[in-house]
């Protein structure tokens, strides 16, 4: 009887070990399948705002929430990919967009459908809220709703201040407006995550509407506000920006800062970054 336990315990073992070792890789696979340009941010729970002596009324409280897994985009879109869109879309195109779409500064920088030379590689900027929900949809994908924003901009940092820790550091973002523009995406360090510029060189819209009490009465599980907010005709109320930008202040670039703004609002600090589900 021992022995056949015992067969029995090694067998059980051995199948285990197959098992486990079988998760390992598939899920090694699924991290290798990511999207070209993305990467995976793992689901779990973070900690999200700031009870800090420089956290806004609207930033508090420190409050837990559980994201999915998701896919985020590696850079700000650029204006070579944003060039692409329009180009396949006369209608958001910069003499074609609608009025009820922007703020009259829509692609302002831009001669025409042609962004400024040299700056294939830079985020695109005068961009509304509309406009990059827009492009999302026709690359597949959705803007990255506010917790899933500062999941991926905190980079697997627990109650730091910025991607990379503590303190403001001009050799890791574009802000306060010491270089003048916008920079070419990924030219400062990534954070833990694999992500880029999530501080500075432009703030991105988010998917949620802009809530002032949204932390005292977030769900606890891939929390978004506003209702509608998938609808691009029919948008009540602010929208979140998040990350500051390269002429903004360094609060602008804490993790938890959070800034709303018209969804027609399209100015030169104002960017966009993607978001993808991941498939189960």
């Amino acid at each position: 009887m021992k022995k056949c336990l015992t067969l029995f315990t090694i067998l059980l073992v051995v199948l285990l070990t197959f098992y486990v070792g079988d998760a390992d890789v598939n899920r090694e696979n699924h991290i290798l399948r990511a999207p070209e340009g993305m990467v995976l941010i793992p689901a779990g729970k973070f900690q999200m705002g700031s009870d800090s002596d420089e956290a806004m009324d609207n930033e508090r409280p420190v409050h837990t929430v559980y994201i999915d897994a998701f896919y985020i985009d590696k850079h700000e879109v650029t204006n070579a990919q944003y060039k692409k869109f329009v180009d396949a879309n006369p209608q958001w195109q910069k003499d074609s967009i609608q009025d009820v779409y922007h703020n009259g500064d829509y692609l302002a920088s831009w001669n025409g459908n042609n962004y400024p030379k040299g700056k294939d590689d830079h985020p695109v900027v005068f961009i509304s809220w509309h406009a990059a929900m827009a492009y999302a949809k026709w690359a597949g994908k959705r803007l990255p709703t506010e917790a899933e924003w500062e999941k991926a901009a905190r980079g697997r940092r627990i109650d730091q201040k910025y991607p990379w820790g503590n303190s403001i550091d001009i050799r890791k973002t574009n802000y306060g407006g010491f270089v003048g523009n916008t920079t070419p995406v990924g030219k400062y360090p990534p954070n833990g995550y694999g992500v880029f510029d999530m501080a500075g060189n432009v703030k991105e819209w988010c998917l949620d509407k802009f809530e002032n009490n949204f932390y005292k009465i977030s769900p606890s599980h891939n929390p978004v506000s506003g209702e509608n907010v998938m609808d691009l005709t029919h948008t009540k109320g602010f929208r979140v920006l998040r990350g500051g930008s390269w002429s903004s202040p360094a609060r602008s670039s804490l993790v938890f800062h959070r800034f709303g703004w018209a969804p027609s609002g399209a100015f030169s600090q104002n960017g966009f970054r993607c978001v993808k589900v991941v498939s189960p």
